[in-house]
């Protein structure tokens, strides 16, 4: 029971807010928006921050998630379960599709990650960077799924609570998986592979499970992305930019620190829009507010990297965690 506790009381917090928050679209807009990248951000922490390897192809793994969902979603929509209401089938329809999603995209993290995993160095790098451009060109240049005008008509039935949902989910699998066994092994493998193999640790073995944890769930994020944009592209949504967004995100929160990574996310995330709130209040038109923060976006980002990097190598958070901080509190504690 105590381990379905915070489940219950997750469910219950995310439901009152959906409620709250229903009359606010463009509120849940940012915070679908935001969600999605935490997912994205938590779930490459598994790879580059507790493993020690380097992913820049994390966009690859959520197009598989979107294509395979949305594809499916349009497939399911001529259906619907005669024993359950039409809202509760559509529901049953979502769920199904996210594991479709998340499965495919997990099958494709470990076709790529068994045989590159066992390499060293930055080969696990390259081969996600093709990985993530070979998806692009297979998606432009089939029709079943849109070419390059993408695929529309995806039932929008992601919600607040689905998303904010998933990223409890993510972050609380992180948080024990670190905790187990298996983590203790993944934190063994980044800190020295070579003594980690040489003390008994199928280093290969834990990498790829790994790779395919972090890439099952980087598909569930493209799929929940794909059920609230309702028309996916390959562009800029899947590009390498947006794999090296969520790098960015990892690097600055901390390698290693999941409440680094959600944190880092949700600010990045939210920037545009604050970049957005300044220029309307110092006067910038419409008509060029949009393509001046675009501009200037990409650049913030890198400086801001860089800047972090130069004053705090280590990230945000370091290798620590937000509960940790409480722990030696309590500890110093009369």
């Amino acid at each position: 029971m105590k381990s379905f506790a915070p489940i219950a009381i997750a469910v219950a917090a995310l439901a009152l807010l959906q409620a709250l928050t229903a009359d606010s679209p463009y509120f849940t807009y940012l915070a679908l928006l935001v969600g999605v990248n935490v997912v994205l951000a938590v779930s490459l922490n598994i790879v580059n921050g507790l493993t020690g390897q380097f992913s820049i192809g994390h966009a690859g793994f959520m197009a598989v998630g979107a294509y395979t969902s949305a594809f499916l979603s349009l497939w399911l929509h001529e259906y619907h379960v005669s024993a359950l209401p039409e809202s509760v089938g559509n529901q049953l329809f979502f769920v199904v599709s996210l594991l479709a999603g998340g499965g495919m995209a997990a099958l494709f993290g470990f076709v790529v990650g068994l045989p590159s995993l066992r390499l060293k160095g930055d080969y696990l790098a390259i081969v996600t960077l093709g990985f993530g451009e070979i998806i692009l060109v297979v998606v432009r240049n089939t029709p079943a799924l849109g070419g390059a005008l993408g695929l529309s008509g995806t039932p929008q039935h992601t919600t607040f609570f689905a998303v904010w949902f998933t990223v409890f989910l993510v972050v609380l699998f992180s948080r024990r998986l670190l905790a187990s066994g298996h983590g203790r092994s993944l934190v063994a493998i980044r800190e020295d592979e070579v003594a980690a193999e040489a003390m008994g640790v199928d280093t290969t073995g834990y990498k790829v499970r790994a790779f395919v944890i972090s890439s099952f769930f980087a598909g569930v994020a493209g799929a929940l992305f794909a059920h609230f944009q309702s028309i996916i592209t390959p562009g800029d949504s899947f590009s390498f930019v947006k794999s090296m967004e969520v790098v960015v995100m990892v690097v600055a929160g901390g390698l290693g620190s999941t409440t680094g990574a959600v944190v880092a996310a949700m600010f990045l995330t939210l920037l545009p829009e604050g970049m957005r709130a300044v220029f309307q209040v110092v006067g910038g038109d419409n008509a060029t507010l949009s393509q001046s923060i675009d501009q200037l976006r990409k650049p913030l980002f890198g400086l801001l990297l860089v800047v972090l990097m130069l004053t705090r190598p280590q990230g945000l958070f370091g290798t620590h965690e937000l509960w940790d901080l409480f722990k030696k509190k309590r500890s110093v504690a009369p």
